[in-house]
């Protein structure tokens, strides 16, 4: 894989999931507390779900860190090219498909998600992200240490990435439906 292109897919990637949470109304993680608008469940039957989500979540992307990292691509090679995307692609759809599961425990009803809420799904989605972005980096070749500013900087531009769902949902201004207008009679 070519530096570049693992680059732009980086940040197409991450254009993508930076504006998922603002964009998208459904909960996207299993979190411990009732979202507004979820139906009642027990307290603990809660925060175990959110556990063994969020440790199939760490299980997933750790696997697909040592996969992608200990890949072996040839340029020469057509297989080992197309090998490897399919593992990026078995990544992202493994990792879309159990962020599809908070949404359809709650597929019938209206749930509106707090800002809170919207945050941690971020932030989630650019560790996400970022796991991907240390496998390319790991198959590019040796994986560099980095210090807080570093990820501060990422964080941040993750954030700036975000900022087109986030005015979406937030600053801009909904036209409310009208109503019907009704003659006055006299």
């Amino acid at each position: 894989m070519e530096q570049s292109l693992a680059i732009w897919m980086l940040i197409g990637l991450s254009l993508i999931t930076a504006n998922l949470p603002f964009i998208l109304q459904r909960p996207l993680l299993a979190l411990p507390w009732a979202q507004k608008g979820e139906p009642a469940r027990p307290s603990v039957l809660r925060w175990l779900e959110s556990l063994i989500f969020f440790a199939l979540l760490y299980g997933v992307s750790w696997l697909a860190y040592d996969v992608i990292s200990g890949t072996l691509i040839m340029s020469t090679d057509a297989m080992s090219v197309v090998t490897f995307y399919g593992k990026i692609i078995a990544y992202i759809a493994v990792l879309a498909g159990l962020m599809f599961y908070p949404g359809w425990r709650t597929r019938h009803h209206q749930i509106e998600k707090s800002f809170l809420a919207r945050l941690i799904e971020l932030f989630v989605f650019f560790l996400a992200v970022g796991v991907l972005a240390f496998s390319f980096e790991m198959n590019l070749g040796n994986r560099f240490t980095q210090t807080w500013e570093f990820y501060a900087i990422n964080g941040s531009l993750f954030v700036i990435l975000g900022f087109p769902g986030f005015v979406f949902r937030y600053l801009m201004k909904r036209s409310k439906p009208r109503r019907a207008h009704r003659p006055v009679s006299s």
